[in-house]
């Protein structure tokens, strides 16, 4: 006993002096040359800690969960929403529902101010802020039947500041949808691969449903070898399918995805969870967490130096091509899903809730599935700080600003003190077999291109095109996956709204307002998207701007909604856990949104942009991105509708905090007067592991628990 206490011991340690050692490499270097892999360590030491630590103590002092109170997948299974899940099915569910377009292309683009800021609050903002808000809303969304995020702010809040946050998480959730959807079109649009292999990813999903609810109940590591199987050969064979005269089958136009996307969103959010959604995203994670391994494998073989700057000029200049404004607040805004996102809470007050088996297993599944995506984002901004810089801004700014030449781009990287080539720009569109890199803004394709620049160290140069485009697809399954679960939870949220005004919505698989509910969700987003797909400056791509502070100020929201829960259910000594990553976001996003608001400078002020487009209009000029004068008039029209949402958010935001704020007051003073909405205790009936490896207690109490089936 004593051996294996020193033994933990010593490896704790271990892990410790690894972390902290990467950070040491990463703060104090000046002007060396420094290994991505010190990066990797740093993130991997932080996240086994404060797993192994911070999370149990959060569980175990804070929430006290309790393993023998049964949750409402098993109080109230129904087979349609609320279904007991297996921990690992509904871990890689919940990792692909949340993790969307944020973890790959937001720390993409905040490399601009250098790979310092950027690593620095993807690790240390899922440690406090992120995976707390995940894991802390699964709770109590869990104690309520797997409340809404709306909801719960109503019912424990009050009208008026429920009323707000239902509001603004629903106005959030269709703008996140929408722009998640734009992303998944603008990667499919021309790509035959991808569109095959995302496309068989619905059958095999539908095997795999059926093969554990009548097949082979319970046998997920079964389901899981024949799911990944059948996953790689759909992989291989979309290579194939693109190579084949299929390959115009399988390529489809914008518009037609559009269509295949809102019916797919639609099927996928009335569907009982186990036949797709559940299995289509655990199998995804296969592919999503296999890849980001083989990144960090190939970034420890490979050493691959980080070449963009520690902190670069445009930090505290503000003035950056990929976009504007100053270190604080946007590069925290920037990154957003990687270390903090609102949209998560929606996930875990939406599907996830009603799937789990044990409370116990929260940790695992909320504040894990969390640094797992946070690792994602740290691969994501080592993949953009290993490529040359000079490469990095002529791929991220917009052509207006480096024009549409290499020998222009190469002019104007320099001036900002970046050296790269004509030649050089021509050699690397040709190394991925793409006519050319410049203006490939959002971030994907300088992703891609630091995916494919890891693994042909690797592998070889030859198969550096092949490690491109099979990046360009894993990003659009990444994305997919967070669609499909999103516009379920736009479902669960509608339904708990009308379910106000209506008792049977209140109902979530009651069909009628299941199907009414679905198809609403569906045609908002699905409307944005398709205005967005035909007017490059209309529809989704109108809100595009917002999407960044709008996902956290929902953020802000969810963690009012926990502050206030832990305040009133007596654990106020502990309320600090999430109300000091309250304060810190509030802080952050409503400084965004006011200099979004107010600026003076017209790339940063949606009003000041608005301003200085129609004295062009009225002086007779054009100005960039517009080509005609209709499209001048879009881009007031668009500013103009971004700068009154902006404010509108925060506004309902301010509104949800302020009354949070003045029901915890009420509650410190006069405890008596408030109510909580818990669902009564019942005794689980269930045994299931805590964490993804069971203990040997763990392995005992289910051989007992089988044998009392067996024998009763």
């Amino acid at each position: 006993m004593r051996t294996a206490h020193v033994r933990t011991i010593a490896v704790w340690t271990l892990v410790a002096l690894v972390g902290a050692a990467g950070w040491s490499v990463l703060a104090l270097s000046r002007g060396e040359e420094v290994s991505a892999a010190w990066m990797v360590a740093a993130a991997l030491g932080s996240y086994a800690i404060a797993y192994r630590f911070y999370a149990s103590f959060i569980a175990r002092r804070v929430l006290r969960v309790d393993r023998t109170r049964a949750t409402p997948a098993e109080r109230l299974d129904n087979g349609i929403d609320f279904h007991p899940t297996d921990r690992r099915v509904l871990l890689g569910h919940h990792f692909a529902a949340i993790a969307g377009a944020g973890p790959l292309v937001g720390p993409v683009l905040a490399a601009q101010m250098g790979y310092l800021p950027g690593t620095v609050w993807i690790i240390a903002g899922v440690v406090f802020a992120g995976a707390v808000q995940d894991m802390v809303v699964l709770f109590f969304s869990t104690r309520r039947d797997g409340r809404s995020l709306g909801q719960l702010a109503r019912e424990e809040i009050g009208p008026f500041g429920g009323a707000a946050a239902l509001l603004a998480a629903f106005a959030i959730m269709i703008i996140l949808l929408g722009v998640l959807a734009l992303v998944v079109v603008n990667a499919l649009a021309s790509s035959p691969w991808g569109t095959f292999s995302l496309a068989m990813t619905i059958p095999i999903a539908l095997l795999m449903g059926f093969y554990l609810r009548v097949l082979r109940p319970g046998r997920v590591t079964e389901v899981s070898l024949i799911g990944v199987a059948l996953l790689l050969l759909a992989l291989v064979g979309g290579r194939w399918v693109a190579e084949s005269s299929w390959a115009d089958t399988f390529t489809l136009a914008p518009s037609t995805l559009v269509v295949w996307l809102v019916g797919y969103g639609f099927i996928a959010s009335i569907l009982p969870v186990w036949t797709l959604l559940a299995p289509r995203d655990y199998l995804s994670t296969f592919m999503k967490i296999g890849t980001i391994v083989l990144l960090a494998l190939g970034v420890v073989i490979a050493l691959p130096t980080l070449r963009m700057d520690a902190v670069t000029d445009f930090a505290t200049r503000g003035d950056g091509p990929v976009f504007a404004g100053s270190l604080f607040p946007f590069v925290f805004i920037t990154i957003a899903c990687g270390a903090l996102s609102g949209f998560h809470a929606l996930i875990s007050s939406g599907t996830t809730p009603k799937m789990i088996q044990k409370e116990t297993q929260i940790r695992l599944i909320g504040y894990g599935s969390m640094l797992m995506e946070s690792s994602v984002a740290v691969m994501a901004l080592v993949a953009a700080s290993i490529i040359d810089p000079g490469l990095y801004f002529a791929m991220n700014a917009p052509s207006g600003v480096i024009g549409t030449t290499v020998q222009n781009a190469s002019q104007v990287v320099g001036s900002w003190g970046y050296h790269i080539s004509p030649a050089e720009l021509a050699q690397a569109a040709k190394n991925v077999e793409e006519s050319s890199l410049l203006s490939r803004t959002g971030g994907a394709p300088t992703l891609a291109v630091g995916v494919s620049e890891i693994f042909a160290k690797v592998t070889g140069g030859g198969l550096r095109a092949f490690w491109y485009h099979f990046a360009i697809m894993f990003e659009a399954l990444f994305i997919l996956t967070a669609l499909d679960a999103g516009t379920r939870v736009g479902r669960f949220m509608l339904q708990d709204t009308l379910g106000n005004l209506y008792r049977p919505f209140r109902n979530v698989s009651w069909k009628p307002g299941l199907v009414l509910t679905s198809a609403l969700v569906c045609g908002l987003w699905g409307y944005f998207l398709w205005v967005g797909v035909h007017e490059p400056l209309g529809g989704i791509n109108q809100l595009f701007p917002v999407f960044g502070i709008s996902n956290q100020l929902l953020a802000a929201v969810a963690l009012a909604v926990c502050t206030t829960l832990l305040v009133k259910s007596g654990r106020l000594k502990w309320a600090w856990v999430t109300g000091i990553p309250l304060a810190w976001d509030a802080t952050v996003t409503l400084t965004a949104s006011w200099q979004k608001v107010f600026s003076a400078d017209p790339k940063v002020g949606f009003f000041k942009q608005r301003q200085v487009f129609q004295d062009a209009i009225d002086a007779g000029q054009l100005l960039p991105p517009a080509k005609d004068m209709d499209d001048m008039r879009t881009v007031v029209t668009n500013s103009t509708v971004d700068g009154v949402l902006s404010a509108v958010l925060a506004l309902l935001v301010v509104i949800v905090v302020l009354d949070a704020l003045r029901v915890c007051i009420r509650h410190i003073r006069r405890p008596a007067l408030s109510t909580l909405s818990e669902a009564p205790h019942v005794v689980s009936k269930i045994t299931a592991p805590d964490g993804l490896i069971p203990t040997r207690a763990e392995k005992e109490a289910a051989r007992h628990a089988a044998g009392t089936v067996a024998g009763g």
